[in-house]
């Protein structure tokens, strides 16, 4: 999988997971607060080309979240969870679901690493039910996806510097 400089470092560390790895040149409190604020997020959740609304992000333990991402090709896509866990500006616990494939639900944990020098690490582990889930995520193109998605967010969070 990926290991490229300004790319996440995705592995398969345990059946069932998918790891990922990205430090962001920006401090912990304005990474995390891109995560949790409904007017940031449009501005780089989801691959070039495409266009994320905010349906609904309530962000609180119990609330929930749904966005849907417009492709250039008139495509539409939703995606949904719920928030297990808020603890700013350190960590994220939701769910998240593909509405094209109701059922299969992953649960994330991102933890925001402070690295001391305005530097950010997010780790983030997705849990599957199976392999063969974890299995059918990787051959998505996730891996292309989230690094355009994360390219994204640097380019945001330089602009907010």
């Amino acid at each position: 999988m990926t290991n490229a400089q300004n790319s996440a470092v995705v592995t398969t560390p345990k059946d069932r997971e998918i790891h990922i790895e990205r430090i962001f040149d920006a401090p912990r409190d304005r990474v995390f607060a891109t995560f949790t604020d409904p007017a940031l997020v449009p501005e780089w959740w989801g691959p070039e080309g495409t266009t994320t609304i905010v349906d609904r992000m309530d962000v609180e333990a119990g609330g929930s979240w749904r966005y849907v991402v417009k492709g250039d090709d008139g495509s539409e896509h939703g995606f949904r969870g719920t928030y297990r866990e808020v603890s700013p500006p350190e960590r994220l616990v939701s769910t998240f679901e593909w509405e094209g494939m109701p059922g299969h639900v992953s649960v994330d944990i991102s933890v925001f690493e402070d690295l001391g020098d305005g530097r950010t690490k997010i780790v983030t582990t997705s849990l599957f039910h199976t392999d063969e889930e974890r299995d059918g995520m990787i051959a998505s193109g996730m891996e292309a996806g989230l690094n355009e998605t994360y390219n994204r967010l640097e380019a945001l969070l330089a602009r907010q510097a």
